[in-house]
């Protein structure tokens, strides 16, 4: 049995789990290439217009796969933490792919609840069952797959870098280096480190959401918004650079959270699409981090005359 798993959206945060999950149960695991330019055409080819950027690139990715497996994997998440959802877009994911993308194999679309183990497993038990009947196989798959992942460890903290910036965004912007044209890279070469949420402790992020008048009602806005407040007052960081998709209605309402809070702090926004220009971003990267150096010359001139 041959299972496709594309490499968009969040596959580079839980592709240890899927590819583990999949792989325990003797499937011969099909994924895409990393994004290119032929997968982001694909994309925009069978997306509908109004998508985002990262929706379009899943679609390229399912599109560059789908005649090389038996089944696909478009996973459905619904849910990270209780009483929170991550995007509407991804409710509908599946049927957006299979109703946009001509000749498609068996899909596995369940529904993912990972908001504890027992929810995840159903998930686990209706997608094993495609590919084995053996129902102890399948729990040992899912446990050695939540290991998988519990030993998988994301996120960037440079170190030595004199000046310093989180980098904030949905995971699959920060973590796609043809989506965000190498970011990460050009910022270094700039002399500027990267932070990213997963070095700020879970519950840093929960308390700096409470001091919000309601709780988030997307994962996404939880994260990105408590993250970059409390690295701008904890971390050693000179700014903040927000990574966000053109059309991605839940970056709308984070970003002015943030600008509420942050007030004068340095903040950059990259907004990216399919036509995004790399020297059109170049020049703004370059221009943010020309600011932050001299303000940081001023202060550092200011306390040391004071």
């Amino acid at each position: 049995m041959k299972i496709g798993i594309p490499k968009g959206l969040l596959y580079c945060k839980y592709y240890p789990f899927l590819q583990t999950f999949f792989s325990e149960l003797d499937a011969e695991i099909i994924t895409s290439d990393d994004t290119n330019k032929k997968i982001l055409d694909e994309g925009v080819k069978y997306c509908v217009d109004e998508a985002c950027l990262p929706i379009k690139i899943f679609h390229g990715h399912v599109s560059s796969i789908k005649d090389k497996c038996d089944i696909v994997v478009i996973p459905r998440i619904i849910q990270l933490r209780k009483r929170e959802y991550i995007c509407p877009k991804f409710c509908g994911l599946p049927e957006m792919v299979l109703n946009n993308i001509p000749n498609m194999p068996d899909a596995i679309i369940e529904p993912i609840y990972a908001t504890n183990k027992i929810k995840l497993f159903n998930w686990a038990t209706v997608a094993g069952k495609t590919i084995s009947k053996d129902k102890f196989k399948i729990k040992k798959a899912f446990n050695n797959a939540m290991n998988a992942q519990h030993n998988h460890k994301t996120g960037i903290k440079d170190e030595s870098y004199e000046l310093n910036v989180a980098l904030s965004g949905h995971p699959y912007n920060i973590y796609d280096n043809y989506v965000n044209m190498n970011v990460i890279r050009k910022l270094n070469k700039l002399g500027v480190g990267v932070v990213t949420e997963e070095y700020v402790e879970d519950k840093m992020i929960e308390n700096e959401v409470k001091s919000l008048y309601k709780k988030p009602f997307w994962t996404f806005t939880r994260n990105n918004y408590g993250f970059t407040v409390n690295a701008m007052k904890r971390l050693n960081i000179n700014g903040i650079i927000y990574i966000s998709s053109f059309n991605c209605g839940i970056d709308s309402v984070t970003i002015e959270l943030i600008k509420d809070k942050t007030k004068d702090y340095p903040f950059l926004i990259l907004k990216v699409d399919e036509h995004t220009g790399e020297a059109g971003l170049d020049t703004r990267i370059e221009a943010f981090v020309d600011m932050l150096e001299r303000r940081s010359l001023v202060e550092n001139n200011i306390s040391s005359h004071g």
